[in-house]
């Protein structure tokens, strides 16, 4: 081509200022996406309304978090983000146990496929910030924050955006990473289908006696799985699914009374020496895009899934988001190609839609499996939780899946 994409497509309406990529959303996969994209020599606009907070280490934990894993551990590492990440506040976990009645459970280890880590568990802010320190560094990111969109419409064969300042962007493709309630899937017209679990779940950091850990735990009760993931130092984050009226109550107790709530409800695994220092509350909901994708609009991220939190695979399955779309667009780029085209988008798609389909539905299913307290049921599958412990290949198999391997 004589001309970059770019130029090109500046000819089409002088009175907008011209991107390859639109990229409405900021967060951990926006902000990977359009690194990846700016790599691959494109010109990406960044819509974004609020910037993370800069990193000091006496900062108070925040209370999201994610367990990122080894192969989102790789993307963020080709992006540059791993090494400023890893410079921050974070823990390598080794281990993953699962469990309901005492004596039957399922245990994971890295070292049972040669693995020194199975991720590491990061807030979530952190996260974005090393990939923000990354786009900063690229001349052909440009970075519209804070901002909102007013309103979008499509112009010869790609999309304008009017944001709120009075700006007007143009370009080839618009990408969605703007989270559960996307705008831009919203004017795409692309459905959604899921429901609204019946539960929500409560984020709560303490600090404890015992120090750090590297096992991230969870056992199932019959009105949800409590869960612990290791945080810097003597610290911990508790995860407690419950119904949404009974976290509601939760959230209005103090630290102090909070405390003793978990103490009565968490197994005796948990260090009794703690104290809460924040907490947070979220409803549980599932929701599938029916498309990731329109002519000249694609979605990744939350925009096209949002999952049962119960794997801690949702940033993960992001990344899988990011890593797929940026494959799809090198190949064509490399052939000179359209890579904004509905052919490559439809490609992403194929990549990412089955197998964020499968894991949705055996979260769905594994969630709904413990949920039931009728005996033999029960015993049937805390049964299957100690057979699957006996560290068998379809074991490694899994955990190599959980890992993002496969």
């Amino acid at each position: 081509m004589n001309m970059s994409q770019t130029e090109q497509f500046a000819q089409l309406d002088e009175g907008a200022k011209s991107f390859d990529v639109i990229l409405v959303g900021g967060g951990m996969v926006g902000a990977a996406s359009a690194i990846g994209l700016a790599m691959q020599g494109l010109k990406v606009a960044v819509i974004e309304s609020f910037a993370p907070e800069a990193y000091q280490e006496e900062q108070p934990l925040d209370v999201r978090v994610s367990a990122i894993s080894v192969a989102s551990e790789a993307l963020l590492a080709e992006l540059g983000a791993l090494e400023s990440l890893l410079n921050m506040r974070n823990v390598p976990y080794l281990g993953l146990e699962t469990w309901e009645l005492d004596g039957c459970i399922t245990a994971f280890h890295s070292a049972q496929i040669g693995a020194t880590h199975l991720g590491h568990i990061v807030e979530n802010r952190l996260i974005q910030l090393s990939l923000w320190e990354q786009m900063e560094k690229w001349p052909n990111i440009s970075l519209f924050c804070p901002e909102r969109v007013s309103r979008f419409s499509r112009v010869n064969d790609g999309v304008s955006i009017y944001l709120q300042s009075g700006t007007r962007l143009e370009s080839r493709l618009l990408i969605g990473a703007d989270g559960a309630n996307s705008q831009v899937r919203q004017w795409a017209g692309i459905g959604v289908s899921g429901w609204d679990y019946a539960q929500s779940a409560m984020l709560i950091n303490i600090e404890t006696e015992q120090g750090q850990q590297d096992v991230t735990w969870q056992q199932f009760t019959p009105s949800g799985p409590r869960s612990l993931l290791p945080l810097p130092g003597n610290h911990a984050s508790l995860v407690w699914y419950d119904d949404a009226n009974r976290i509601k109550q939760l959230m209005q107790l103090n630290n102090k009374q909070l405390a003793e709530q978990i103490r009565a409800q968490f197994p005796e695994r948990l260090d009794r020496n703690f104290t809460v220092e924040t907490k947070g509350s979220f409803a549980l909901t599932r929701r599938h895009a029916q498309s990731y994708y329109r002519p000249n609009v694609v979605i990744l991220g939350d925009a096209a899934h949002t999952i049962n939190p119960l794997a801690g695979q949702g940033v993960n399955l992001g990344f899988k988001d990011v890593s797929a779309l940026l494959a799809v667009t090198k190949d064509a780029i490399s052939q000179q190609k359209d890579w904004w085209s509905s052919e490559v988008l439809a490609q992403y798609q194929a990549k990412r839609y089955r197998d964020n389909q499968l894991m949705m539905t055996t979260m769905d299913m594994f969630y709904a499996g413990f949920s039931n307290d009728i005996l033999p049921l029960k015993l049937l599958r805390n049964g299957a939780l100690k057979l699957a412990n006996i560290n068998t290949p379809i074991k490694r198999t899994v955990l190599k899946y959980a890992m993002g391997l496969n």
